[in-house]
């Protein structure tokens, strides 16, 4: 299925005109357009269309030569929206981040220079390399998005998405995120290797010379999707599903989980039952429904969940991982049955 930039911006990008189906397949160009030099990774690439619709930031691991990068540059192309990349360093300062005032001579006066996270789209290359003093100048951006800069306060463009990227398998010279920005992030995406047949498809392409993407989506278009996307309808059903897997992180004996309540420090925050309904309404969306369903809260639980859990010493210990422990709540805590479409309606 297929459809043109005219015909969705014929309903004027009003929610209440748009079908989904257009809305769902205008994104599918916009996917097939970042697949002309992204080889695989499919799930990872829904992830990111998932951060766009539903405006959340999104954090990218995985280890160095699997496209984090070239996806997110690539993705900027296809939005014909405004980019920034910071290379976080050690001696990275919040000035660099944000910007910073400068003394003009000539007119004896301060003007105010913006720094690169004014860009609808930022990507925060190895995050984990910065220092606190960065990490909490990002912090307010990501939350407020404004940044505040000699008491005066800046808006960032809209719409404004940060996906950051860190590496997991190098420690010398990062610093741990605090817990207090890591749950500023919707979503945690792990990205492993591609299959054989995927890289046999990437050399091919890389010694061919690389693709030419275009523009898809326009940032006002995405504004519009984003207001299409917060109308999907959510059965309360999802609702009361999404706030008892959070509640099971907090108080897993509730559950009858006790042999997680040790595993398990400190549980996920509110910010992860809001996300969770927010991302299911936004894959729903990309599915080309109006509604959501419960397997489409499913599919991103472990996405939502899996920085959002502090384990214990003793689970590290025993070599648990927060994906392990996340699938035996899921087990434990039914799913709710699915709504009637007629009901729906």
């Amino acid at each position: 299925m297929s459809v043109s930039n005219e015909a969705w911006r014929g309903h004027g990008g009003n929610p209440t005109n748009s079908k989904p189906e257009e809305a769902a397949a205008l994104m599918q160009r916009l996917m097939y357009e970042v697949k002309r030099v992204v080889v695989g990774q499919d799930a990872f690439l829904e992830r990111v269309l998932i951060a766009l619709l539903a405006q959340g930031h999104l954090l990218i691991e995985g280890v160095p030569g699997l496209a984090k990068t070239l996806t997110v540059n690539t993705l900027a192309k296809t939005l014909n929206g405004s980019f920034s990349r910071i290379q976080f360093t050690p001696d990275l300062l919040p000035a660099d981040l944000v910007g910073t005032r400068i003394f003009n001579q000539q007119t004896s006066e301060f003007s105010t220079v913006l720094g690169p996270v004014f860009a609808n789209l930022l990507l925060a290359d190895e995050i984990n390399r910065a220092p606190a003093k960065v990490q909490s100048a990002l912090l307010e951006v990501m939350q407020e998005r404004q940044v505040t800069i000699a008491g005066q306060t800046h808006r960032v463009p809209s719409p404004f998405l940060v996906m950051a990227t860190q590496n997991p398998i190098e420690t010398e010279g990062t610093y741990p995120l605090p817990e207090a920005q890591v749950d500023r992030f919707m979503m945690k995406v792990l990205i492993d290797y591609p299959s054989e047949d995927d890289e046999f498809v990437i050399v091919q392409r890389v010694i061919a010379g690389g693709a030419q993407v275009t523009g898809v989506v326009s940032p006002e278009d995405l504004k519009a999707l984003q207001v299409q996307c917060r109308h999907c309808y959510v059965d309360p059903s999802l609702i009361h599903y999404a706030v008892k897997l959070i509640s099971a992180t907090r108080f897993p004996a509730r559950y009858g989980l006790e042999s997680l309540a040790g595993l398990i420090s400190f549980g996920a925050s509110p910010r992860a039952s809001i996300g969770l309904i927010e991302g299911a309404r936004a894959l729903a969306l990309l599915r080309g429904r109006d509604y959501a369903l419960p397997q489409d809260l499913a599919d991103l639980v472990p996405d939502i969940l899996r920085h959002r859990l502090v384990l214990s010493y003793t689970a590290l210990a025993e070599g648990k991982t927060a994906d392990t422990l996340i699938q035996d709540i899921m087990k434990a805590v039914p799913m709710p049955e699915q709504p009637l479409e007629a009901h729906v309606r």
